[in-house]
């Protein structure tokens, strides 16, 4: 994690999420929900935000996955 973080942000810190963790794109307000999964990238319902892959992105304006907030850390 080389690029700064503002305050909220995942910023690629898993000690920052937990595996029910939820996290919002800070472009377009998406919403990655572990329990849903990710229908366009084919990421199955149960997978965590830390569990994603490095090339993941924003299924709606592809914001980086480093780049989203965590909004709900459950």
């Amino acid at each position: 994690m080389n690029d700064p973080a503002f305050e909220g942000s995942y910023g690629g810190d898993d000690a920052k999420i937990s595996p029910t963790s939820k996290l919002e794109c800070k472009t377009c307000w998406h919403v990655y929900d572990p329990d849903a999964g990710d229908e366009y990238w084919q990421i199955p319902p149960g997978t965590p935000c830390s569990a994603l892959p490095e090339h993941w992105t924003c299924p709606n304006c592809d914001g980086k996955k480093n780049d989203f907030l965590v909004v709900e850390n459950a």
